[in-house]
């Protein structure tokens, strides 16, 4: 991980699952000893996140924002000064790389720290926030933010808000997100998320909202290996397996996919999961044609299975 403070205060957290030595800009603490009494929500949350593939480096942020929060309390507690912290967030990369379900973990602790009331998540998007005429999109907006109070708004596609011009009502949508942010910062926390390109030149548009959001996250794509395992646990919590063709030859798909499209055009686990729903109803298919329904028939997906394609 990539973990820098730049001249604005902002924390850059990238993600890196390449296998290359990485340069460590940041002090390394030693991995703390949780007693499970006192830290309970931690050890929850390091439960759930468990569940997902890769994400080491995401993982180990939930635990310093953890920390972060825990620590001011406890500073609270003898007295010592204890800023409140803005936690409003961005998260930049390709679908299927984890954003949204990082977002619904990250409310989920921020709830059980008390942190905020609920821990709920508001999905949104261009079309939830932006009306149809003046004064429209800001009650659109003001709405969305209601229902997002003691949670969390989780905005995709941020930046399809900064791109009709002047002119187009997306502009307003932002101005009334940024004035949410600035007046109730306590009481939801906004993540805005995207590609990562179109999330760097959105923020060029509006410089105002760079020193808004204290954390910012790269999501980057999945290696091969990493999406067979998610592949592999998708299938273990359907009761499935691969015959060992079957898996030689959604490996070699992924890697030929890999090297042919545009990353922004790959769905990463999104995609796996299409695959595997829809080389379960073409097994169905064959089995209802051959009538072969023992056990391992039932449960093994076969290499002519398989639909691949994109």
């Amino acid at each position: 991980m990539d973990h820098m403070t730049n001249h604005n205060g902002k924390i850059n957290i990238v993600l890196n699952r390449e296998r290359k030595p990485l340069k460590v800009t940041h002090i390394q603490h030693p991995e703390p000893s949780y007693t499970p009494t006192n830290h309970a929500v931690l050890k929850d949350i390091e439960k759930e996140l468990a569940e997902l593939v890769g994400l080491q480096e995401m993982k180990r942020i939930v635990k310093e924002i953890y920390a972060w929060i825990y620590v001011n309390k406890k500073r609270e507690d003898v007295g010592l000064k204890a800023q409140k912290q803005v936690l409003h967030m961005m998260f930049k990369g390709n679908p299927g790389t984890g954003k949204t379900t990082v977002a619904r973990l990250i409310g989920k602790l921020f709830c059980d720290m008390n942190v905020l009331a609920k821990g709920h998540l508001i999905e949104a998007e261009r079309a939830d926030l932006v009306g149809e005429y003046i004064g429209h999109t800001a009650q659109k907006t003001r709405d969305l933010v209601k229902k997002a109070f003691g949670g969390i708004l989780f905005v995709d596609e941020a930046y399809s808000l900064a791109r009709g011009g002047e002119k187009d009502f997306g502009k307003e949508a932002i101005d009334t997100l940024v004035k949410h942010m600035e007046d109730k910062q306590h009481d939801f926390i906004l993540i805005l998320a995207g590609y990562k390109r179109e999330m760097e030149e959105f923020l060029r548009t509006n410089p105002g909202l760079v020193s808004r959001f204290p954390i910012i996250i790269d999501f980057p794509d999945y290696t091969v290996e990493e999406l067979m395992e998610i592949c592999q646990r998708m299938l273990r919590e359907r009761e499935y397996q691969f015959s060992n063709e079957a898996e030689w030859k959604i490996k070699e798909h992924l890697i030929q996919i890999k090297e042919t499209l545009l990353p922004t055009a790959f769905s990463n686990g999104r995609y796996i999961r299409n695959i595997l729903e829809k080389s379960i109803r073409s097994q169905a298919m064959r089995l209802l044609s051959t009538e072969r329904y023992e056990r391992k028939d039932l449960m093994t997906l076969e290499a002519k299975d398989l639909v691949l394609t994109w």
